[in-house]
């Protein structure tokens, strides 16, 4: 399968259920829209559904659905910024949970967008780590 070779090292990391996800979902853009970009956006798209980004991995979410508002759009749709695998959907509650689980200092005075951005933040950084590190 062309998405088994192409799997990006966040989801090598990641329950073999997201693997699997972002793999059917990848290789039917393939089929669908030809090699490149709309593919990998496809595959995330569909991952971003059930799975949610935790630092250098991906996590099942507690409730499927999307993610942020790009992952919401569907094909055809204007570009909108997306928050990097964060739900930004998820309560206030959800994301105080998950940067506490990271480790985000301050996060009990942040609002709900003020913790997306610092999970997206901190995501970023352990991705960029864990690649350095060659994990």
């Amino acid at each position: 399968m062309p998405g088994r070779e192409d799997l990006p090292s966040t989801l090598l990391r990641s329950p073999r259920k997201a693997q699997d996800t972002w793999v059917a979902a990848h290789d039917s853009a393939l089929r669908t829209y030809g090699p490149g970009r709309r593919a990998q956006q496809t595959a995330y798209a569909a991952l971003k559904h059930s799975f949610e980004k935790v630092g250098d991995h991906w996590e099942p979410k507690p409730e499927r659905g999307p993610s942020d508002e790009q992952a919401a759009g569907g094909a055809g749709r204007p570009a909108r910024p997306t928050r990097g695998g964060v739900n930004a959907t998820a309560s206030r509650q959800h994301l105080y949970e998950r940067a506490k689980q990271l480790g985000i200092p301050g996060r009990s005075r942040m609002s709900k967008e003020d913790l997306v951005t610092a999970l997206e933040k901190e995501s970023r950084r352990r991705t960029a780590r864990a690649r350095r590190s060659g994990e």
